[in-house]
């Protein structure tokens, strides 16, 4: 890589620090190029990114972002991924783990909050962003729903007793 290119790409690395709601940093030592392509399109699918970076460029494209405190887990051969929800990156990233054992989780970052592998693990179990505003839509949508019921009950009853009486009417008649 040439200088023009290594500074290109951590302007980029850092904007993609910067914009991501998480980042998640993982060793991949013996990961096959069709397994890093079959990860990388499943991150992409999910709405994130995986890069593969150089450990001198990574910590410098962290300077300057709430993810900085991470510069240490920056050893080895390291992946970086991220995504702009909070969950998708760790969730993906902990599923592909599950199938692959050369993908070990080292840590990483929510916003300025520096996480630990565990932490991952436990924000990869969350819903996502998407998943629990349909899950709020729903809770709020179910009281809705009842009070209408409730308002129309009443209503509904009064045509009962007034379709009754029309009847009744009718065959006196």
């Amino acid at each position: 890589m040439e200088r023009a290119e290594k500074r290109e790409f951590v302007t980029e690395l850092n904007e993609s620090f910067k914009g991501a709601g998480s980042v998640v940093v993982a060793h991949y030592a013996g990961v096959t190029v069709a397994q890093m392509n079959d990860f990388r399109s499943k991150m992409r699918a999910a709405g994130g990114t995986v890069k593969v970076a150089k450990n001198r460029l990574a910590k410098i494209a962290l300077q300057g972002t709430e993810a900085e405190g991470m510069t240490n887990l920056f050893k080895g051969q390291t992946l970086v991924a991220f995504s702009a929800d909070p969950v998708t990156a760790p969730k993906v990233v902990m599923d592909f783990a599950k199938t692959n054992d050369k993908i070990v989780v080292l840590g990483g970052a929510m916003g300025a909050t520096t996480l630990t592998a565990d932490a991952v693990k436990s924000l990869a179990t969350l819903p996502s962003l998407d998943e629990l505003r349909a899950k709020l839509l729903g809770m709020i949508q179910t009281p809705a729903t009842r009070i209408a019921s409730v308002v129309a009950a009443p209503a509904s009853q009064l045509a009962r007793v007034f379709a009754a009486y029309a009847k009744k009417d009718e065959e006196a008649a």
